[in-house]
């Protein structure tokens, strides 16, 4: 039996080893192996370095670096190919995945469950996070054309034969949750609160928190592109509908059709709701430019210690 933690990082120099003596401490008891896969995702502070000392300490401390900075999943991605134990869970860096939670999502997997995945009941973080969130799972749940459960994350645990089916879809730009969700299996959620960060500065920003929420959308449903083609006919319906209702009052009663102000506004919604149409399809057709372009997700750089990656060429 045993057990892969994977857990990409970026510029965590500062929580790797606590978490790396957490995960000991919370997995040793349960008589299981395993293995705790970093994989560096193009850090630039003393994570490598911090990483490298935890590998010579521990050889079951194992480290994947990426040659530049991909994104968190890709990162996750590359660790999922990585990993080669029965169970492999996914979690993050920054310690707000408590390791204490990795005895809970075992005891789910004993029970006879292929995915036990984390529903994050309470956060620690500003109420604007909070309810960017909240709004986000609610919106990805109601438009995706899979069952996405609510407020659960990448913090999961999930057996080989998931982990197989995930590493065999062929797409590039990877939403791994909803890949989750998408293979199916025995799906169950286990109650977590999301705590603080250690130590360190949230790596994810504004901006990238949006991009991720656009990756999730467009990666997990078409139906954006159905909602852009209903506004459309309900706004041309509209409009139909007002011009007709214009020409009957010129010609019952004699009302003159003037108003430049309301033309011109009428102009400017229109061509707002065409941009935000033609950004929606661009969205999709980035995306199929991107898939057929054929690039992997992400690169390696080095690997140290044993895992399921052939070595990278030219690497020490």
């Amino acid at each position: 039996m045993m057990v892969s933690i994977v857990v990409p990082v970026l510029n965590e120099e500062q929580n790797l080893r606590e978490l790396a003596q957490r995960v000991r401490k919370a997995l040793e008891p349960e008589g299981v192996s395993f293995e705790l896969i970093f994989v560096d995702d193009g850090s630039t502070d003393e994570t490598p370095l911090v990483l490298g000392q935890l590998h010579a300490l521990d050889p079951r401390v194992k480290v994947v670096r990426l040659s530049r900075n991909f994104g968190h999943q890709a990162a996750i991605s590359m660790g999922l190919a990585a990993a080669g134990g029965d169970v492999v869970v996914m979690m993050d860096g920054d310690l707000q995945d408590p390791p204490e939670m990795l005895p809970a999502l075992l005891a789910r997997w004993r029970e006879g469950y292929d995915v036990v995945y984390a529903i994050r009941t309470r956060r620690v973080e500003s109420w604007v996070k909070q309810l960017a969130y909240k709004i986000f799972y609610r919106v990805l749940a109601r438009i995706s054309q899979i069952d996405m459960p609510l407020d659960s994350g990448d913090f999961s645990l999930m057996t080989r034969r998931v982990v197989d089916v995930i590493n065999a879809l062929p797409e590039h730009m990877r939403f791994v949750r909803g890949m989750r969700s998408w293979a199916g299996f025995r799906q169950i959620g286990v109650e977590q609160t999301r705590g603080p960060r250690h130590a360190g500065r949230a790596k994810y920003t504004y901006g990238k928190l949006m991009r991720l929420a656009v990756d999730g959308i467009i990666a997990s449903s078409y139906r954006p592109l159905q909602i852009a083609s209903i506004f459309g006919i309900l706004v041309s319906g509209a409009a139909f509908l007002l011009a007709i209702g214009l020409i009957m009052l010129k010609l019952t009663h004699g009302i003159p059709l003037v108003g430049w102000t309301s033309l011109i506004v009428a102009i400017l919604f229109m061509g707002g709701v065409q941009l935000v149409c033609v950004g929606i399809l661009g969205e999709y057709i980035g995306r199929i430019y991107e898939e057929t372009r054929g690039r992997p997700p992400s690169v390696v750089d080095r690997v140290l210690g044993d895992t399921r990656l052939p070595p990278a060429r030219g690497a020490p």
